[in-house]
């Protein structure tokens, strides 16, 4: 399959082609059914002779062509409508009934109807004249009416969520003027994976209720259905708390699909290169070093710690804290004795059959570095964030 893709180095443009090459390239094999041929790009600094000819010889062709920002209002008719226009009939020039999508706007459903938007109006106009071409040649069109995009983009300009990650990863000023106001975001590799289910012919149909998305099997448009409503008190509240997260080594919580793990992958992608390194506090005396790397909100911290040769550390019990030892690296002996019972037991550790080994509650212990010559470097990972003011940590030999 020719794939034919406009707008290709915008934001959607660039993460669609990307992602088709993954799967063109066998790297990203979770599409089997798709085989990608040639992937066209074309964009502005295109030339008319190259959109001819990818016209003749694409499958499938992705319209994200347009403009939303022009100097000129009457542009947006222009860069809408006018090049969805000239597309179509460089296709019917070849005869050619590609299947076709359509990037449109929520703003289309409200041209007309709650203000005077030209970018709405041309977003409605080139929606008639796709339908319109797909009555008129019987190729497949899809129409998406996307609503507000939420990936790597230009700040300062048409994304508030952009620009609220570039100025809190950059520490510059921005301003929230209502923290209340909601927004429905779609994530990017969201609406990736939503145009590989259009490739495979698996597109969720809908038509709208004002702005909102209603499935229905036999809908006009099509939609993504995977999107976020969030407020901008809760982005900017969220981009804080990333943005303390080297200090503070908090992680916040971010399960799988949520909103808080997409948009701290985005505020990723904004931070200045000298920010893509912090300092680690690493706790060191004659024995070696302790390092709290990562604490989480319901799941306690992930250390490093260090053993000099011939050292012992350890030598405590905890009445429910649990603790894993997970030795990457020397020869050790991990030590422990049920302080109630006296039943003992100890693993000889190393890095070289890397096993994680469980701190029992209740049971005191101890890791030794049995090397006369290599530190002993273990990954401990504990159920909860060390308190100094309730340790739960209690001396005892083992």
């Amino acid at each position: 399959m020719n794939i034919l893709v406009t707008g290709a180095k915008g934001m959607v443009g660039t993460a669609l082609c990307n992602n088709l090459k993954n799967i063109r390239d066998n790297k990203n094999r979770t599409r089997p059914g798709l085989h990608i041929g040639e992937i066209y790009e074309y964009d502005l600094d295109s030339t008319p002779e190259e959109l001819d000819a990818y016209c003749r010889e694409a499958d499938f062709v992705f319209n994200l062509a347009g403009v939303n920002r022009p100097e000129n209002p009457e542009d947006f008719m222009k860069g809408n409508f006018g090049f969805a226009s000239d597309l179509l009939e460089h296709l019917k020039k070849y005869n050619n009934k590609a299947a076709i999508m359509l990037s449109s706007s929520i703003q289309a459903t409200l041209a007309g109807r709650f203000g005077n938007s030209e970018y709405g109006r041309s977003k409605q106009a080139g929606e008639e004249l796709f339908f319109d071409y797909a009555k008129e040649t019987g190729a497949k069109v899809a129409v998406y009416r996307f609503p507000n995009l939420m990936g790597h983009s230009r700040p300062k300009y048409n994304s508030a969520v952009s620009t609220f990650c570039w100025a809190v990863a950059n520490d510059e000023p921005f301003t929230v003027n209502d923290p209340s106001t909601e927004l429905e975001l779609l994530y990017i590799d969201d609406l990736v994976e939503g145009m590989f289910d259009l490739l495979e012919g698996k597109e969720q149909h809908c038509e709208f209720d004002g702005v909102e998305a209603v499935a229905k099997e036999d809908g006009r448009y099509c939609y993504v259905p995977v999107t976020h409503k969030v407020t901008l008190g809760e982005i900017v509240d969220l981009l804080q708390e990333f943005k303390e997260q080297p200090r503070t080594l908090l992680m916040p919580k971010m399960p799988e699909g949520s909103f808080a793990k997409k948009l701290y992958s985005l505020y990723l992608t904004y931070l200045p290169k000298e920010k893509f390194k912090y300092t680690m506090k690493m706790n060191v005396d004659n024995r070696g070093s302790f390092t709290e790397l990562v604490h989480t909100a319901d799941c306690g911290q992930v250390s490093i710690n260090i053993s000099k040769p011939g050292i012992t550390k350890g030598q405590h019990w905890h009445n429910s804290k649990w603790e894993l030892f997970i030795v990457v690296h020397g020869h050790g002996l991990i030590q422990e004795r049920n302080i109630n019972t006296g039943e003992t037991v100890e693993f000889e550790v190393s890095g070289e059959k890397i096993e994680a080994v469980h701190m029992v509650p209740g049971w005191t212990h101890n890791i030794i570095n049995l090397s006369d010559t290599k530190d002993l470097v273990t990954v401990m990972t504990c159920n909860e964030v060390f308190d100094p003011k309730r340790p739960d940590t209690f001396f005892e030999p083992v």
